[in-house]
């Protein structure tokens, strides 16, 4: 079955502010692909692709006034891989990003053969991990 799939297609964050959202992902590396805007009964639903990191995020800012829908769903993070971790905090950290979840990184000598990763916050609260593996 997996020759079935082509990749991954995007993954989804709730945001409560798009621009925010956009000016965040833009600020490390991201560029938006395109914008679109969804009509709902509730009102317009904004969406934004950005392409980061090799793949697609789908920024969704629910209509105004309106929370994220209940049991829609919910992704503990997703994972960029780097080739020298320190390097990639020290970059984010340069451009104003100081919402690192922990002081320093995580050493995993015996997870998945060796990793080593850290992990920072987006502007909707959604989870980023830069990971190496060793």
């Amino acid at each position: 079955m997996k020759e079935l799939y082509k990749g991954l297609g995007h993954i989804a964050i709730y945001t409560a502010d798009m621009e925010e959202s956009i000016a965040f992902y833009e600020k490390i590396g991201g560029s938006v692909y395109k914008r679109d805007g969804v009509h709902t009964p509730e009102g317009e639903k904004k969406l934004a692709l950005v392409e980061f990191a090799g793949f697609l995020l789908e920024l969704i800012q629910p209509p105004e006034g309106t929370l994220v829908p209940a049991g829609e769903g919910s992704i503990p993070h997703f994972a960029v891989y780097v080739d020298d971790l320190d390097k990639a905090a020290e970059a984010l950290k340069a451009a104003g990003i100081h919402s690192f979840m922990t002081p320093g990184k995580k050493v995993l000598p015996e997870t998945f053969g060796g990793l080593q990763n850290w992990f920072f916050t987006g502007p909707s609260g959604e989870e980023i991990e830069l990971l190496q593996m060793l």
